[in-house]
């Protein structure tokens, strides 16, 4: 408890904001609510504007304020302009700061002010309950925190959000998949301290479920059907969402392997982790030519997409391509993907071997069923294409057939020339596919890797696949 309490020490007094920090952040987003309200009425609109988020919760960290400024708009406007008009105000009120659109629901925007980033986020003007969009919650969230969070509970918040942030697990959008911050207070609290939140995800036993304000007392059959997920923390202003649900179960197995590794060994690198160091040219070639798997890469360009778009693609691309290459037989042991949300992504896949057998079972009917033995036969009792068979085994006919094609490569260069029709990837990497890609495997990714420093870490990284706090010593 001491080493805890040692080590929390340290790291609130690197978290916790100093008093001139707290008067710029505070004059910014004054200033950018005073913009804002002007943008509005200079639109003919009657907005409220207040400051949300971890700001106005007063849970930010030092190095990173996170400031959310909401645009509450009327509900007479018609949901499919939601985003348009708040992006028009809100490239108005930052119009000289550096802008980048981004996308949850609906568009909001991202903008760079005075050393800070800055979101400004439409929603509406709602009534609880009576929600439009799902960001019409989020002064309602604000509101609960600062009723409930005790102060004596702000730097609790704070050190629960560094250690995800630590962990790789902070952030509720499609790319990171892990704990909001809204989450992070939630937890605390309902356990009262970092430490106690650690404690109680490091026992974690198949489901957690969190009901704070009692919503589901004694409906707890109704509360497994409305919520499959392993992780449920019911959202206090709306009994209808678990606030968890965009946390992928990675990302909370991630959690309690790091709540456990903690309790056992405290330390601020959990919280500020070491960097990690991208392999030499050397080392990356004589890992990927000896590792014994073999590793493919294919890479697109130009994704014209925001960032949360851009994501969503990229994931439901990666799946069909691992089934694209499982139904042909190719035995897939990781997948990633990377991109750097501007010129270029990267699938990464781990295979347990480039090339198949020429030849593969092919499976027939169990002999109860006597019709389709026989239409099974008559295919292939005479078929040129037949190894080996048909033949009985463990009740069933089979015969061996010869494979249409045996090397990875060749196979997916084929599903994807079209623009990826037969692989199942997302439109928008289909269109990117039809006007350029490559497949790279093995060692010829290196030249890529020379040429692009954060590539190269993320290759690095997922090549060790190893937590770095399985390395810290006593």
């Amino acid at each position: 408890m001491q080493e805890i309490q040692a080590v929390t020490e340290q790291v609130l007094k690197k978290i916790t904001p100093k008093k001139a920090e707290r008067v710029r952040v505070e004059a910014l987003s004054r200033n950018l609510e005073q913009k804002i309200l002007k943008a509005s009425q200079n639109e003919g609109i009657q907005a409220k504007i207040r400051v949300e988020g971890s700001v106005a919760k007063d849970t930010w960290l030092s190095e990173n304020p996170d400031i959310d400024v909401f645009i509450r708009l009327p509900t007479s406007i018609p949901r499919k302009n939601l985003g348009e008009i708040g992006l028009k105000i809100a490239r108005k009120a930052a119009a000289n700061a550096r802008q980048v659109e981004r996308f949850a629901e609906h568009p909001y925007l991202e903008a760079f002010m005075d050393g800070y980033r800055v979101d400004i986020v439409p929603c509406y003007d709602a009534k609880k309950g009576e929600w439009q969009s799902a960001t019409d919650r989020t002064p309602y969230h604000t509101d609960y925190i600062r009723k409930r969070l005790e102060i004596n509970l702000l730097g609790e918040a704070r050190l629960l959000k560094r250690f995800m942030q630590g962990i790789g697990i902070y952030g509720a959008e499609l790319k990171i998949g892990g704990f909001s911050g809204y989450l992070c207070e939630l937890l605390v609290i309902k356990f009262g301290s970092f430490s106690e939140v650690v404690r109680f995800f490091a026992a974690y036993n198949r489901r957690i479920v969190i009901d704070l304000e009692d919503f589901y007392v004694n409906r707890e059959h109704e509360l497994a059907l409305l919520f499959p997920e392993p992780l449920t923390i019911i959202d206090p202003v709306d009994k209808g969402r678990n606030v968890a649900s965009a946390v992928l179960p990675q990302k909370l197995y991630k959690f309690v392997a790091a709540s456990r590794a903690f309790l056992e060994k405290p330390s601020i690198d959990f919280f500020y982790p070491p960097k990690l160091k991208a392999y030499s040219t050397k080392t990356l070639k004589n890992n990927l030519q000896t590792r014994g798997s073999a590793i493919m890469f294919l890479t697109v360009k130009q994704i014209a997409a925001v960032p949360d778009i851009l994501w969503g693609q990229l994931y439901k691309s990666k799946r069909s391509l691992t089934r694209l290459f499982e139904l042909n037989d190719y035995k897939v042991l990781r997948d990633a993907v990377w991109s750097n949300e501007k010129n270029i992504s990267v699938f990464v896949f781990e295979l347990e071997s480039l090339k198949l057998a020429n030849i593969k079972k092919h499976f027939g009917p169990p002999l109860e069923r006597e019709l389709e033995c026989k239409k099974f036969l008559n295919k292939y009792a005479n078929n040129n294409c037949v190894i080996s068979g048909p033949y009985i085994e463990d009740g069933r006919w089979l015969v061996e057939l010869s494979r249409k094609n045996t090397d990875v490569a060749t196979m997916l260069k084929e599903k994807i020339t079209d623009g990826g029709k037969n692989s199942g990837v997302a439109d928008l990497i289909a269109l990117s596919i039809k006007k350029e890609f490559r497949i790279l495997v093995n060692a010829d990714v290196v030249e890529m890797c020379k040429k692009n420093a954060e590539f190269a870490k993320f290759l690095t990284d997922f090549l060790v696949c190893k937590p770095f706090w399985l390395n810290l010593k006593s």
